[in-house]
């Protein structure tokens, strides 16, 4: 049985944890609020435009002259995953959702034979990657998010994308993020980013059904405004991306802190029920032997 001494030694220091993670809870409350607003109105200038681009392929489908980021290499033999995690732990399972899901991919293509690059974007994903799949990343970007998420980083990583492209690296590139639903509900989401997936969505569909009939004329031509377009829609779906993984990140570690300081106030309940009992029995004791002492004298005398 521990004594008193290691018991209030273990009850300040569980204390001292509840007020960090009750700190950390506050602050990433304060950050959800602000992440949670830049993702949601990112939301609708993205898919806008992802679905305005649909349209646009769809018209120029099968044509030559189609840009390299809609055509693609015309082969599906090497694969880029980009895997956006964030930088910092104490965020519940918030970066290993993530990688699971991406180590799922990478099984689900080295059966079929496929060869795989890894881009990092976020310190954890990198960590918990390269255990097993070391060889297979390329690079890690870090600080995408701090002091605050800006397009010009997101546009960077396209930029590098793009360039990765161009020299054949790979076939397919394919996005790997959360998508934020609520402090604690993110949502792991796949993205293919190269080439542009021109497959409709139901959205997409519903809009199609209400607009049927309608002529559009372009100006410049399809193959100009694709050729201008898509570069930019890759920056903006990597920014958008960005914005909800950074709203994952708050809302997870809020609920995750929550949690924490919760459990720190079972535990500093339970020590403290614990030393309470513990020292009761010792005063006990200590009584019982006082009074066995004075029986014993008296009967002595």
């Amino acid at each position: 049985m521990p004594s008193l001494k290691d018991l209030r030694v273990r009850i300040d220091s569980v204390k001292a944890t509840r007020k960090i993670t009750s700190a950390m809870k506050m602050v990433a409350a304060a950050k959800l609020r602000r992440a949670q607003e830049q993702a949601e109105a990112a939301r609708p200038y993205a898919e806008q435009m992802d679905s305005i681009l649909r349209r646009l392929a769809a018209s120029v489908a099968g044509q030559p002259g189609m840009p390299a980021l809609l055509a693609g290499t015309g082969k599906s033999d090497g694969h880029l995953l980009v895997v956006a995690t964030a930088d910092r732990g104490l965020c519940g399972g918030f970066n290993s959702s993530i990688v699971r899901e991406a180590r799922r991919q990478i099984a689900v293509l080295e059966a079929k034979g496929k060869t795989i690059k890894i881009l990092c974007v976020g310190r954890k994903g990198r960590d918990q990657l390269r255990r097993d799949y070391r060889d297979l990343i390329i690079e890690t970007i870090e600080d995408v998010t701090r002091p605050r998420p800006g397009f010009d980083k997101a546009a960077a990583i396209a930029q590098k994308v793009g360039q990765l492209f161009e020299e054949g690296a790979f076939d397919v590139c394919t996005l790997i993020y959360a998508r934020f639903k609520s402090a604690i509900s993110q949502i792991v989401t796949l993205q293919q980013l190269v080439p542009f997936h021109t497959e409709t969505s139901d959205e997409d569909a519903a809009t199609e059904d209400e607009t049927k009939g309608a002529v559009y004329d372009y100006e410049p031509d399809e193959e100009a405004i694709l050729a201008e377009l898509l570069p930019r829609n890759l920056s903006v779906q990597l920014y958008k991306a960005i914005l909800e993984n950074n709203a994952s990140e708050q809302g997870a570690r809020m609920t995750a802190m929550d949690n924490a300081t919760r459990n720190a106030g079972d535990m500093i309940d339970r020590l403290t029920l614990t030393y309470n009992r513990t020292r009761q029995a010792i005063i006990t004791k200590e009584l019982i032997e006082i009074v066995s002492a004075k029986e014993a004298m008296q009967s002595a005398a």
